[in-house]
């Protein structure tokens, strides 16, 4: 496969063998109209896409690898399921799910390198809460982490939790001890509990700027708190709704490229046609053209509705950030939190590529072709 490197504007050609990446050859000046070549996308948090829930009394394996297959198409390569917090046994139904798919889909296999157990650890205060149930959060539990996990069948490999809870040092040091990250999100806590468990082992700050209350002290807050902690690396929401572009711009300096990634946090009506529908949590909805996903008759956003190539497309606009400055946030950082070179262009890398074209001034990007374990899938 040959095409532009983003950074630099030369050619690059990417040759592969049995599904990883054997050479990757650097040319010349590239042509005008030539597609940028790049990683695929990785997704860290993705609750479900194209009409498929991955969380609930319904997910099946089927369901899991519906969504594997419309992410690819999207241009995300990887991702990781994120279940969020339920009743202990709905929380194993769709771990279960997510292990039987990686055991029949082949491309599920490759696609998905572990899950995110978004809760049930976290604030039980409405704003920080989000939309998760209040009658199942929860204080942090090793036992029933390690239940989750044989439902799973060791798939659990990030935990979400707020450290207000008593417990969440002790939690997050053996968690981590057991090769589980985790990290800060729907959180209330002080910035000395945050510091703590940081201090304990964690290492990522979940979808930062949301699942806060709307009204804050201007400081202390624990926004100010994970911003400044160097040892998180920070998943940002960049769908255009859920931070403004002046907070993302401020919050992505903060933490800079190599302490941010983006994330899609996207739910089972991404990827679906604009319209009005009916979910089992928001009630009436209402995605627009946009992609914006609304409460309808209210001013608020009952999800995320847009891939990750379209956080790509709103940095890239953001004042002193360029395509390939986004990209990276969507392909190389995600990629050193998952592992096995995902999101590079690296000798031994899996061979998941995509060429996209010029970004425009508005609008998504443009994906011309995707390739999975080398072989083309668009």
């Amino acid at each position: 496969m040959i095409g532009r490197d983003p950074r630099t504007g030369r050619t690059l050609e990417v040759r592969v063998h049995d599904g990883r990446i054997a050479e990757v050859r650097p040319g010349g000046p590239g042509e005008d109209g030539m597609p940028w070549l790049v990683p695929g996308l990785v997704d860290l948090q993705v609750n479900g896409f194209a009409g498929h829930d991955l969380n609930g009394p319904d997910v099946s394996p089927d369901d899991v690898a519906a969504v594997t297959a419309a992410l690819a198409r999207a241009g995300t390569t990887s991702y990781v399921p994120t279940i969020i917090t339920a009743a202990e046994a709905e929380m194993a139904r769709s771990l279960r799910a997510v292990a039987e798919a990686r055991r029949l889909d082949p491309a599920t296999r490759r696609a998905v390198p572990f899950v995110h157990l978004e809760g049930p650890s976290i604030s039980t205060e409405d704003g920080p809460r989000g939309v998760h149930p209040a009658e199942h959060v929860r204080p942090p539990d090793l036992a029933e982490l390690h239940r989750l996990q044989e439902a799973a069948d060791g798939l659990v490999g990030m935990v979400t939790l707020s450290p207000h809870h008593a417990g969440a040092i002790e939690f997050t040091r053996a968690a981590v001890a057991e090769g589980v990250r985790v990290a800060v999100g729907h959180t209330h806590a002080t910035g000395e509990q945050i510091r703590a468990v940081v201090d304990a082992g964690a290492r990522v700050a979940t979808h930062l700027g949301n699942g806060a209350h709307a009204t804050l002290p201007r400081h202390p807050n624990y926004l100010w708190a994970q911003l400044a902690e160097d040892r998180l690396t920070a998943g940002f929401i960049a769908d255009g709704h859920h931070l403004p572009a002046d907070t993302l711009t401020v919050m992505l300096r903060a933490k800079g490229a190599g302490r941010a990634v983006l994330v899609s946090d996207s739910v089972a009506l991404a990827g679906l046609p604009p319209g009005e529908y009916t979910t089992p949590v928001g009630g009436r909805v209402r995605l627009g053209q946009d992609g914006r996903l609304g409460e309808v008759g209210t001013p608020y956003l009952a999800g995320a509705a847009r891939p990750l190539a379209a956080g790509v497309a709103t940095v890239s606009r953001l004042p002193g950030w360029s395509l390939a400055d986004a990209l990276e946030l969507a392909t190389t950082a995600p990629g050193r939190l998952v592992g096995d070179g995902r999101g590079t262009l690296e000798t031994g890398a899996p061979a998941d590529l995509l060429l996209l074209d010029e970004v425009p001034e508005a609008g998504p990007v443009s994906i011309r072709e995707v390739v999975l374990a080398g072989e083309r899938v668009v």
